[in-house]
């Protein structure tokens, strides 16, 4: 890929003139970071509180932490030493036995019983237990140094784990999926989704195995997706296509990267959003040397972008996501549909069903990728003759575990003719008569915002 910048070009002509003294010490220290953040009205997660020394881990009372949190290094760097808790182990009690106590009375060693607390403990995101000996030790580490920018003293600090949104449940493992802005002159130039895997242990972090999936500047939809610097197309383990997730409030979330950008003056950064479920997108951190395989996630070279905006007059944020859209957006449809040899379809879409004889029923389908299976009412598979039965599966629907029947499928959507099996069940209520699932639209790629007018 012609014009690929590497780390030495990138620290030589874009980090080193804009990376001031001032600006380091602000991206260097999380805590700082927040508070700068914070002072702009820019959300970011809730901090907790802090351990700086060995005497304050003493005195910590960790009956003030919620049940989850995420325990980060101030200074730290590439996801290295932070710990996410999901939930509180409930209190734990021992009971015991001690015998070596003398009855005067009698002159006979009595066995006195009874129980004790143990120590809180707390469920990480892999599920498996973790003590408080074991995060005591892991602060240490922590204060020692062991994960910041070189090796010096650091600080442990307790912030709010972000709420996962719905969208990203079932493409995540376990941790929180976040988007990677690289933002130049006040320009957001290029972007990623960042997907947790069990390689990456829940962390967001592509060098720890996490996988980075490009996003259209324009529309905010996904493009091409990379697990250990390899091109994939589904989640590891699973049939979740990554091309074609549409990121909510994309605009709101190029806004916020801006912004973040202006509050600590640097002229290049990567700014990390998550979107939390309740409060909507939010800084996680900002990054002074944001890493380059974002350029094989995007399929597009860096220093091209960087060199269309160098010199630019942004003078409002509005100004900056508009040269961003206009400049690295756009044509997204033709574009995908040539490398990926997929259609694009909406969230709703017409189709034919073939009947069966000659038969053909015209309708508008649900395009669910929520959904597995393809699903057809049955008051349109009776009138289309569609009755013949191969088989009933267990599933779990709104009235709990039922078997519904599944039956030969022939239908047509956007040119492309797909023979499934489908269920059948009652739609009576429901807007559409048709469900088509992600196990039939492996041909296809989805985007939510296409055809909105027929929502209407």
């Amino acid at each position: 890929m012609p014009g690929v910048l590497g780390i030495n070009a990138r620290n030589l002509l874009y980090i080193k003139p804009s990376l001031t003294k001032r600006v380091a010490r602000i991206l260097d220290n999380k805590i700082l970071t927040k508070k700068i953040l914070s002072a702009k009205g820019i959300p970011t997660p809730k901090t907790f509180s802090s351990v700086s020394s060995l005497r304050e881990l003493t005195e910590f009372d960790w009956n003030e932490l919620p049940s989850s949190f995420a325990l980060k290094p101030n200074r730290g760097f590439g996801g290295e030493g932070i710990l996410v808790v999901f939930a509180r182990k409930k209190e734990r009690t021992q009971h015991f036995a001690n015998v070596g106590i003398l009855d005067p009375a009698s002159w006979r060693i009595m066995r006195i019983f009874g129980k004790r607390t143990l120590e809180p403990a707390w469920i990480k995101a892999d599920g498996t237990a973790i003590e408080l000996p074991d995060i005591k030790n892991h602060i240490l580490n922590v204060i020692d140094g062991t994960f910041s920018l070189g090796n010096l003293p650091d600080v442990a600090f307790f912030e709010e784990r972000i709420k996962i949104l719905k969208l990203f449940k079932e493409y995540s493992f376990r941790g929180i999926p976040d988007i990677r802005i690289i933002v130049y002159n006040s320009t957001p130039i290029m972007a990623e989704l960042r997907i947790p895997t069990k390689e990456s242990d829940g962390k967001a972090n592509l060098h720890l195995g996490a996988i980075g999936v490009g996003i259209d500047m324009e529309s905010g939809i996904t493009t091409h997706a990379i697990h250990n610097d390899r091109a994939i197309s589904y989640v590891p383990g699973s049939r979740l296509v990554l091309r074609g997730i549409k990121i909510p409030g994309w605009k709101e979330i190029l806004e916020l990267a801006i912004r973040a950008q202006k509050s600590v003056g640097c002229e290049l950064l990567g700014a990390d959003i998550s979107i939390d479920r309740d409060r909507g997108p939010i800084i996680l951190e900002l990054n002074a040397r944001p890493g380059l395989s974002i350029q094989i996630a995007n399929m597009a070279p860096l220093r091209e972008r960087f060199e269309r905006v160098r010199g630019l007059r942004v003078e409002t944020v509005k100004k900056g996501v508009k040269i961003a859209q206009d400049l690295f957006g756009g044509g997204l449809e033709e574009e995908l549909e040539e490398i990926s040899g997929k259609k694009i379809v909406g969230a709703r879409e017409e189709i034919t069903i073939h009947g069966t004889g000659k038969e053909r029923h015209i309708t508008f389908a649900k395009i669910d990728t929520g959904a597995y299976r393809t699903s057809i009412a049955k008051s349109l598979a009776d009138k289309l003759q569609l009755t013949h039965i191969l088989k009933y599966k267990k599933v779990r629907g709104a009235l709990g575990k039922e078997e519904r029947p599944i039956i030969d499928l022939v239908f047509e959507l956007d040119g492309e003719k797909v023979h499934t099996e489908a269920f059948i069940a009652s739609r009576e209520e429901m807007k559409h008569d048709v469900i088509i699932g992600r196990r039939d639209l492996k041909k296809f790629l989805v985007d939510p915002t296409k055809n909105l007018i027929l929502h209407k």
